[in-house]
């Protein structure tokens, strides 16, 4: 049986591209199955408006379309023209035997004739109706076919992930040393339920709401190799968004942040570098103090009358590569308390009592 397509969009036979876009458009807000519900009723009428609109906004189809229509329409039409004619007969009582003959013979000439018009109505009227079936099954057979290789070739077409960026903040010691850290990524992947066509039974798949793609934490734990630079770029490959059909993952890039403003190391090669306070009693009387190194603290002696930028060496407390270790270098700053207690102020009076010495006397000689 026929589909009309024009009443299913509610427009008339000659209405314009523009016309059957619009009602087109309205009818699919109120049939779509996010607004009407996903009831079986609700994706039949929507596939059947979608169906429509693919005909009719199409020249080609539907300059077919109304070209099966018109083979229908003119079917009925021979249908309800045909009717079955009848001939006037007349009897005369005064024709002999002889005329009588000839009539009947001509009467059956005439029957026979009028059966023949009559079968062949029937005929062209029933090749009428099975043209327009024929002609009609062959259309939509056609129009499905059609559209297969569309669907077809969107569900093959490879379409690669993109790649992610992220940035990742290190310690200089990290960067020195390297590290493992575990990385938190928001990535896609193809819908789980449409599998990336975007539609699902009939309608737009409700699990991604149209996107054929869902976003999706996942853990990773990173290798970030010494010696890295601040702001270098780190590829981790395939583990950026997911490809769709067979089509290969982005890549993720991390990018590497070294705090080096928090940070108390600086590194040289496989030496480290770090500038470690002394209060001025320190510096000449000596000291014990603690210094954290890679491998763990260790007690490192400050001679008496240590200078402000003197440097020790601690001997093989570096990095280490390749079965060569570095040092790790102590740069002594001696700074003046800025709290100073009474008690101590009086020694510092005393100090300067006690002393009668003149560090600045050759400065400008």
């Amino acid at each position: 049986m026929e589909k009309n397509y024009y009443e299913i969009l509610g427009i008339k036979p000659d209405a314009t591209d523009s016309e059957i876009k619009s009602a087109f458009r309205k009818l699919a807000r109120k049939w779509h199955p996010d607004v009407a519900g996903n009831s079986q009723d609700v994706v039949n009428k929507f596939k059947e408006l979608n169906e429509a609109y693919e005909i009719l906004s199409n020249p080609e189809k539907r300059k077919k379309y109304d070209a099966i229509r018109g083979i229908f329409n003119n079917a009925k039409s021979q249908k309800n023209s045909s009717t079955k004619e009848k001939e006037p007969q007349t009897t005369n009582s005064n024709t002999d035997t002889s005329s009588n003959t000839k009539n009947k013979k001509a009467e059956s000439k005439e029957n026979n004739t009028k059966n023949k018009t009559n079968t062949n109505t029937k005929t062209n009227q029933h090749n009428n109706k099975n043209a327009f079936q024929d002609a009609w099954e062959s259309f939509i057979k056609k129009t499905k076919e059609s559209e297969r290789p569309k669907q077809t070739k969107y569900s093959a077409k490879k379409i690669d992930g993109k790649d992610i960026t992220s940035e990742i903040t290190i310690t200089v010691l990290e960067a020195l040393q390297g590290t493992t850290r575990s990385v938190n990524i928001l990535h896609t992947e193809p819908c789980h339920k449409c599998h990336g066509r975007k539609f699902a039974n009939g309608g737009i798949c409700a699990y991604c709401k149209g996107a054929g793609e869902i976003s999706v934490h996942k853990k990773l734990s990173v290798r970030i190799p010494e010696k890295v630079k601040h702001g270098a770029k780190i590829r981790i490959a395939g583990e950026g968004n997911q490809g769709i059909n067979g089509g290969k993952n982005g890549d993720l890039y991390l990018i590497i942040k070294v705090d080096t403003e928090n940070s108390k190391y600086q590194y040289d090669g496989l030496n480290i570098l770090q500038t470690i306070p002394l209060e001025p009693y320190e510096a000449v009387l000596g000291c014990t103090i603690e210094v954290k190194t890679p491998d763990g603290i260790v007690q490192m002696k400050i001679m008496p009358n240590t200078m402000n930028g003197q440097k020790y060496r601690l001997a093989k407390e570096g990095l280490e590569k390749d079965g060569k270790k570095g040092d790790m270098i102590i740069t002594i700053s001696i700074e003046i308390p800025k709290d100073l207690t009474a008690e101590e102020r009086i020694l510092y009076e005393k100090l300067k009592l006690a002393s009668n010495r003149n560090i600045r006397e050759k400065i400008y000689e």
